[in-house]
Order: structure tokens, then C-alpha cells, then sequence
């Protein structure tokens, strides 16, 4: 029988057989697809879905940022992850930082830029079409401009009220000195000549070449840390993925430092209860997921950068039903937060002891082609424009993901010299009898950890449309007892969560701060596919 695909949703699914794309931008979506369509697999359609969204929604993700690949090979029903993460400048001690503010924006605060050596490997060993090819889509929008959005102009206009913008950003992005509108063509023909080289030079020209030299010059002439050394030693990590089984399916994401681990521990939690007969958003699941979620932060919190993390252990029964008594079906307990902020209170949830478990502004995007590869990436910038610092005339936006780090050497995640992130983006595939059976993911800071088990819950437990899982109204337990929630979620569930001791933080019926998630189902029975996309964001799902 095929998938029931329950659920109400504003817009249809995108279906098809041979190919989809499910992207943050309805041009981004377009490029992939074009590429497919082209006679390209997967992986193609994925850097041409990349490189056109740096293009598209260029405050999100781009060239100069970072990001984690999961790609699927039907032939194998393999998963692979490519982690294109770069660490902080072999110069980014405590004291090169004259202040906690040089490390979030500015010539500082960027990390290595990992994206188009993930972008450029990924194609080297997966890709079938040439690369010019492959960017083609992309160029082709850098040239002429692409018109904003709606929603595109309202975050041009808040990184313009940020005020973080180099000069030569502001000449790119703000046209006469104010924030476009709507409407608007905005071209980049730096960057369109950067991709060109790119596709000529490759991973020598950006890390090694010409491209290099004129990055590092542009961040040190203007105070930075990032050199041609640091550049000239990154690579990106082919890994193995991290999963956990949850209800007969598997689910994988990125391993440590990516912080996907925190939901799939979550996952685990839930699966001790029945979460179906609870119902969908009723007060007693969403109670549950709460909970839950506070006890998985916490930990991820307190172990994802130490040395002695050991995730099989903190994701086993054992520990998972340790941590599963700890939750109180009748009380909210309090939250420190999604990041570190110094010593947690005695009345906070707590970390679990890993001595225990030792027993033993970003985006999203999937592509399935028709051979039934699969490709799932989340990506980022770190904040809207990243860093807002553009290398030169470049074109290349750089990343602030120096922002992530803490500037407590307290903190587990102090930044320091050569130092790997830990970093909350985390793509996710599921899969039934090593047969592809899901890819999802969303952006949202920390709040993608929270995002992606209710999605992935939507679809398993109460058998929704991918788009219907997608759409369905969320929440997010953020700090102390406080538990974001959008307002569609029906009163009467408000009340009884309310007796339970949350503090409901209204963010409205659609509310970007619960992330924009983008997703792809394959039916397990007629192989068709079923594109998702958010319309919290200007996601956007093609098929064909």
C-alpha cells in the first residue's frame, strides 16, 4: 500500500519519478532541476542547487561558507558525509580578539571557508556533467540579477539595520546606499567571474591559486586572521554517518562536531512512547517533546566538543532510558538554553555523566535523481551575510561562524587556533532496509535540532505528507521554562501546556524562527517521489 500521506497542507506536494529538488528558493530549486533534467545525477544537481541559492538568497550560504553533504548511492544503498566545515585561522587565539564583537562580524570572525572544496570534491567523485556545466545555472543568475522576494528584502533589510556590511558588500547588495525592495534586481558579476575561475582552476585556484592569494590579501589588509597558509592546508572529510534506529527505520545525520546527535538521541527518547496514540501536537506530546528535547540539549551542551564524546554510548538503550526517568510527564522543568552561558543553576536540567554512556542565518536542500541517488546538505554563512565582510572583489561573502565559538575559556566551546566547531547544521536521511526512504532538513541555528525530530516524528508516527509534515505548527523550548510556539497550534492545547508549568512565547501562525525545512520522500511502495518545501521561507519543491 502506498504511503497514506496524512495531514492537511496549504500547498501540494511536488511529485515525480525521475528526479526533485527541494530547495530555500524557487530559482535555486529551478538550477537543480535544470540539471537533471540535463542528464546530470544527484550530486550535479546538488553544487548547481548551491551555488545558484549563493546566489539567490546570499545571506544564507555560499562559496565562503560552510556545510555537511549527506549523499546516497542507490546502486550500493550506501550513505556517505562529506564535511566541509573549516576550522578558525591558525591566528584565532583569545588574544588576537580585541573585543567578544571582532570574532562575531568583521574580518575576524570568519572560519575557513569549506564550501567549495565540499562543493568541488563531492563533484569530482560523484559528478557526471562537466563543472562550467554544473554552474551554469548560477552564473547565469549572477550575471543578469535575480529579482528579491518578498521575504528576500526583509532580511537585505535587516542586515543593512545590522550594520555589519564591508563597503563593498554594501555596493554589491544596497544599491544607492538603502536597502533593495522587493521587486528588485540585484546581479553579482564579481561573483559570476569567481565561478568562472573556479570552474577552470578548481580546488588549486580557490585554496592554492590566484583566488587564494586575493582572499587572504583582502582579510589581511583589512585586519583579519585568515592567510594563504590556512587556506593552503584545508580539506574537507569524507565520514561515515551516525545513526540511530526509530521504529524500524534508521536515521542518520553527520557525526560529531556536527550536533545532530542531540536529535537523534532525542529520537531514541521517543521512542519509548507510544508518540502516535499521544496524538499529533496534542498537549501531552508536545509536553513530551519538550522535555525531551531539554535533556538532549543539555548534553550536547556539555559533551559534543570533548575529546572523550563517545556518542554509541550516549545514544544506547542504557543511557537513553537513564535519561528517559528524568523527564516529568506533568512538569516543565527549566532549560539553560540552546548554547553555553556559563556555570548551570541546580534547578536547570543537567547533563548526563558520560563516564555512564564510556561503558561502553543557514539552508537546506535535497535531491533525488532518477536512479534513485540522493543528496541532502545543509549549509550556512553563520549569520544573515555571514560575517559581512566580502573578500575583495571576490564577490565571496565570508562566513562568521567565529560567532559560534564562546569567548569563555570555561566553555567547551571556546574558540581558539585551528579549532573545529561545533556546529548545529545537520542534514538528515532515513532510510528502511538500507533503502532510501527520507531526506530532510531545515535551517534555524539550534533550532534545527528541535525542528528536524518533529518532521522526521510527523512522518513516522502520524504518517503525514512530507509537505503536511513540513507545515505542521512547531515548537522550540528555548531558556528557563520558556517554549516557543506558533499560534496555530489551538488554545485549548496552550492552556493545558500552561498548567504544566510552560511559558508560552507566541511567535505567530508561521514564524521563520522555527526554520524552513525542505524534504524529500521516496514511497516505499511505487517509488514515487514526493517533494516538500516550507512556506515559512521561500522554499520552494520541484519534481518531474
Amino acid at each position: 500500500m502506498t504511503w497514506p500521506n496524512l495531514g492537511e497542507s496549504l500547498r501540494p506536494m511536488a511529485m515525480g519519478r525521475r528526479g526533485a529538488v527541494s530547495s530555500a528558493h524557487p530559482l535555486a530549486s529551478g538550477a537543480g532541476l535544470r540539471v537533471l533534467q540535463a542528464g546530470g545525477n544527484a550530486v550535479d544537481a546538488a553544487v548547481a542547487t548551491a551555488a545558484a541559492l549563493n546566489v539567490a538568497e546570499p545571506y544564507m550560504s555560499g562559496i565562503g561558507g560552510t556545510g555537511y553533504m549527506l549523499i546516497y548511492t542507490a546502486k550500493d544503498r550506501r550513505l556517505r558525509v562529506l564535511d566541509y566545515v573549516g576550522p578558525t585561522p591558525k591566528g584565532a587565539t583569545f588574544e588576537a580578539f580585541g573585543s567578544e564583537s571582532e570574532k562575531n562580524y568583521g574580518p575576524k570572525a570568519p572560519l575557513v571557508p569549506g564550501a567549495c572544496a565540499g562543493w568541488l570534491t563531492a563533484h569530482e567523485v560523484f559528478g557526471s556533467l562537466p563543472i562550467a556545466d554544473v554552474f551554469g545555472p548560477a552564473i547565469e543568475y549572477a550575471e543578469n540579477g535575480v529579482p528579491l522576494t518578498v521575504k528576500n528584502a526583509r532580511y537585505y533589510k535587516a542586515a543593512f539595520d545590522a550594520g555589519n556590511l564591508s563597503d563593498m558588500a554594501k555596493t554589491v547588495f544596497m544599491p544607492g546606499g538603502s536597502p533593495p525592495g522587493s521587486g528588485e534586481v540585484i546581479a553579482q558579476p564579481m561573483l559570476a567571474e569567481t565561478f568562472r575561475d573556479v570552474c577552470t582552476g578548481g580546488i588549486e585556484s580557490f585554496y592554492r591559486g590566484t583566488l587564494a592569494k586575493r582572499i587572504a590579501e583582502s582579510v589581511q589588509s583589512a585586519g583579519g586572521l585568515l592567510t594563504e597558509q590556512d587556506l593552503d592546508e584545508y580539506a574537507p572529510f569524507w565520514k561515515e554517518p551516525l545513526s540511530v534506529s526509530y521504529r524500524g527505520y534508521t536515521v542518520a545525520c553527520p557525526p560529531p562536531r556536527c550536533s545532530g546527535w542531540q536529535y537523534l538521541q532525542s529520537l531514541k527518547m521517543l521512542e519509548a512512547v507510544d508518540v502516535a496514540a499521544s496524538g499529533q501536537n496534542t498537549a501531552g506530546t508536545l509536553h513530551l517533546l519538550a522535555e525531551t528535547f531539554k535533556l538532549s540539549v543539555s548534553d550536547r551542551i556539555a559533551y559534543t566538543t570533548s575529546d572523550c564524546l563517545n556518542t554509541e554510548g550516549m545514544l544506547s538503550e542504557e543511557y537513553v532510558l537513564a535519561r528517559n526517568a528524568l523527564v516529568d510527564f506533568d512538569r516543565a522543568q527549566r532549560s539553560e538554553g540552546e548554547r553555553y552561558g556559563g556555570p548551570r543553576p541546580d534547578d536547570h536540567v543537567q547533563p548526563g555523566d558520560p563516564a555512564f554512556a564510556l561503558k561502553e542565518c543557514t539552508t537546506h536542500f535535497d535531491v533525488v535523481d532518477t536512479e534513485g541517488n540522493a543528496v541532502a546538505v545543509t549549509q550556512s554563512l553563520g549569520d544573515g551575510f555571514g560575517s559581512g565582510f566580502m573578500a575583495g572583489d571576490t564577490g565571496i561573502m565570508l562566513n562568521n561562524f567565529g560567532y559560534w565559538f564562546d569567548f569563555d575559556q570555561m566553555s567547551p566551546n571556546a574558540i581558539g587556533p585551528g579549532k573545529q566547531i561545533e556546529m548545529c547544521v545537520a542534514p538528515a536521511a532515513v532510510l528502511q532496509d538500507d533503502r532510501l526512504f527520507m531526506v530532510i532538513g531545515t535551517p534555524g541555528s539550534f533550532g534545527i535540532l528541535q525542528t528536524t525530530p518533529q518532521m522526521i516524528s510527523n512522518v513516522i508516527d502520524h504518517r503525514m505528507s512530507i509537505q503536511a509534515a513540513i507545515e505542521a505548527p512547531r515548537v522550540k523550548a528555548v531558556v528557563g521554562t520558556d517554549l516557543q510556539i506558533e499560534s496555530r497550534i489551538g488554545a485549548d492545547v496552550r492552556s493545558a501546556l500552561e498548567a504544566k508549568g510552560h511559558t508560552l512565547v507566541d511567535v505567530g501562525e508561521w514564524s521563520h524562527l522555527m526554520g524552513g525545512g525542505q524534504g524529500i520522500m521516496i514511497d516505499p511502495d511505487s517509488g514515487a517521489y514526493a517533494a516538500g518545501a516550507d512556506p515559512r521561507r521561500d522554499g520552494y519543491a520541484l519534481a518531474w
